[in-house]
């Protein structure tokens, strides 16, 4: 069978005696960096008056909801009732388990309680956060990928790939998919939105495409991922991930339909 070879990369970029620095801990800090300095240029168009000092401050408290939201979604989505029977081993990241959906409600709550705190409306400062999403998005699924996890499910597909703990048969690259759907193409979407200032004075609209688009691009790509083998398919061969997405399809709809010039929240 025709398929692609799996580019093996060591997870582990350096190791100096104990200490070992991975490319997925990199891809985290490299995308809270980049998004950092792309919403610094985007709050020059936006009209939540929101400074480069508080933007500064943020950056913490937008690492704490990803970090602190992706564990705990995981936990509760995906692994609840083990967690439930082995609640200290919820505090065990290093043993790996993050979920996107948790991590967003995470970030949703630090936007919300930094706005409410300094003055600012949340929905603004939201628009400028879920433009920078992707950034983050994008590195992770590729991190995903240099990890071997998260793999597709088996095809014969010529891009099908081998992947190490996948088994002997070629599975779909669903990490590479979800990095070009849910990273290039979600940000470039917004990029193009982005360019007007107009788009940004109907608060909420741009956080609304980045919910519809997730909720859309999310649900296509795991048509090809490999369900978790302690969950499986659901109802009617349905995903987790696809009916996690759904809550923010519909969010992200009535957005940008509730959106209007000058509004703010």
């Amino acid at each position: 069978m025709l398929t692609l070879n799996y580019p093996v990369i060591d997870p582990v970029l350096i190791e100096i005696g104990p200490v070992a620095i991975r490319w997925y801990a990199l891809s985290y800090i490299a995308g809270i960096f980049l998004a950092w300095r792309y919403m610094i240029w985007l709050a020059k168009k936006s009209p939540s008056g929101i400074t480069k000092a508080d933007i500064d401050d943020f950056v913490v408290w937008a690492t704490l909801g990803i970090v602190l939201g992706g564990r705990l979604g995981y936990v509760l989505f995906y692994k609840g009732g083990y967690y439930a029977s082995n609640p200290l081993e919820a505090l065990a990241v290093w043993q790996g388990g993050m979920s996107f959906h948790g991590g967003l409600l995470g970030v949703f709550f630090a936007v919300w309680l930094f706005c409410r705190r300094r003055g600012y409306s949340w929905i603004a400062v939201g628009d400028i956060v879920a433009c920078s999403a992707p950034v983050g998005l994008f590195l992770g699924r590729i991190a995903n990928f240099i990890n071997s996890e998260l793999y597709g499910r088996v095809t014969e597909s010529p891009l099908g790939m081998v992947f190490p703990g996948g088994g002997p048969l070629p599975r779909h690259p669903s990490q590479l998919y979800e990095a070009f759907l849910e990273g290039l193409v979600l940000f470039l979407v917004l990029l193009w939105f982005a360019r007007r200032r107009e788009n940004f004075e109907r608060t909420g609209f741009l956080g609304g495409v980045f919910l519809a688009g997730y909720g859309i691009a999310r649900p296509v790509a795991e048509f090809f991922r490999e369900p978790d083998a302690h969950i499986g398919f659901l109802t009617v061969g349905t995903t987790m991930g696809q009916w996690l997405s759904l809550p923010m399809l519909i969010a992200g709809i009535w957005l940008v339909a509730r959106s209007r010039k000058n509004v703010a929240a």
